[in-house]
C-alpha cells in the first residue's frame, strides 16, 4: 500500500477514535446514551470525512508535500 494512502487511513482512524473518546467523556459526565448503532454510524462518518479531508488537503500543505 502506498504510504500516502496509509497515512490518510491512519488520520481517519485518529479522527474516529477521537470522536469515540469525546463521546465516552460525554457519557461519563451524565449525558444520555444514544445507542451503539448511532455511535458506530457517526464514528464511521468521521473516519471517512477525516481520511478524505487528509487526502484532499495534503497537496495544499507545503510541509506534507515534501517528497511527493
Amino acid at each position: 500500500m502506498d504510504p500516502r494512502y496509509r497515512a490518510d487511513l491512519l488520520w481517519g482512524a485518529i479522527g474516529a477514535l477521537s470522536f469515540l473518546v469525546l463521546l465516552q467523556g460525554y457519557h461519563l459526565v451524565g449525558g444520555t446514551f444514544v445507542g451503539v448503532g448511532p455511535m458506530a454510524g457517526v464514528a464511521a462518518a468521521v473516519f471517512v470525512v477525516s481520511a478524505v479531508a487528509t487526502h484532499v488537503l495534503r497537496p495544499h500543505l507545503p510541509r506534507w508535500n515534501k517528497g511527493t
